[in-house]
């Protein structure tokens, strides 16, 4: 993913590209402005067609916005700024995500999943999910593989070799029986829909496991219980109380 970061201040805008190149391997940076007139020239030169815009919103010439009203403003943009006094403007300009300065990598990593998530190989996604997510030929009624993007790659996983779903902090994860932690589209519900129940039991909101995958049971207060899988889970994996009855009752089908 190529990334242009238009950012006034220089200790800023090494910093950013220091964050980028260190945490992020894929994005590679094509080019770097400090101001509404060079970040325009810079966009209508051809053959610069950065992925990203990594954009500062007040810069030595004026604001960002200027910047929309010169020229079509085609890659992504991602909006930098110290004050969330523009936030509302941000948004209606387009823009991806809106991080406050000092840039937390957190929200950072955020902003760019949103941007690979957007830009995606160039594939028909639906075909792609056809052809990979689920099999060949005559659609089966339980999906056989589903399908992560990690960079530019696209990676399908067999679902014999996943291990659990779960969400944490907004994102949905995928884990293989291998210990391979995959961040994957879609909500839990629609993943709950697409497996099969007798391999696969939802043993909370924020939790889907696989039958295989359990190695151990064990009774917790309030009446809930607490499983340990293979691989293990990075927190606890609890089976709430209102499903314990139906999980029970689906590990003796």
């Amino acid at each position: 993913m190529k990334a242009l970061i238009v950012e006034d201040e220089e200790m800023a805008r090494s910093n950013l590209a220091r964050i980028l190149t260190t945490h992020f391997p894929d994005i590679e940076i094509v080019g770097m402005t400090a101001s509404v007139r060079e970040t325009v020239q810079y966009l209508r030169e051809p053959g610069h067609d950065p992925d990203v815009v990594f954009m500062d919103v007040e810069l030595s010439d004026g604001d960002c916005f200027e910047i929309f009203r010169q020229v079509e403003v085609r890659p992504d943009v991602v909006m930098t700024t110290a004050y969330d006094s523009y936030a509302v403007k941000a948004f209606e300009a387009g823009s991806v995500d809106y991080l406050l300065k000092p840039i937390d990598l957190k929200d950072l990593t955020r902003a760019v999943e949103r941007c690979r998530s957007r830009q995606k190989p160039a594939l028909d996604l639906q075909a792609l999910l056809s052809a990979v997510g689920k099999g060949t030929g005559a659609a089966p009624k339980y999906r056989e593989r589903f399908v992560v993007f990690v960079g530019d790659s696209v990676i399908p996983v067999n679902t014999a070799e996943i291990a659990f779903f779960y969400s944490e902090d907004k994102y949905n994860h995928l884990v293989t029986s291998g210990g391979t932690d995959y961040i994957i589209d879609g909500s839990m519900e629609a993943m709950q829909e697409d497996l099969d129940p007798k391999r696969f039991f939802r043993i909370s909101r924020s939790c889907i496991v696989s039958m295989t995958a359990i190695r151990r049971i064990t009774r917790h207060f309030a009446g809930r219980l607490v499983l340990e899988t293979e691989p293990r889970s990075s927190f606890e994996m609890t089976v709430s109380r209102a499903r314990v009855d139906d999980f029970l009752s689906w590990l003796k089908s």
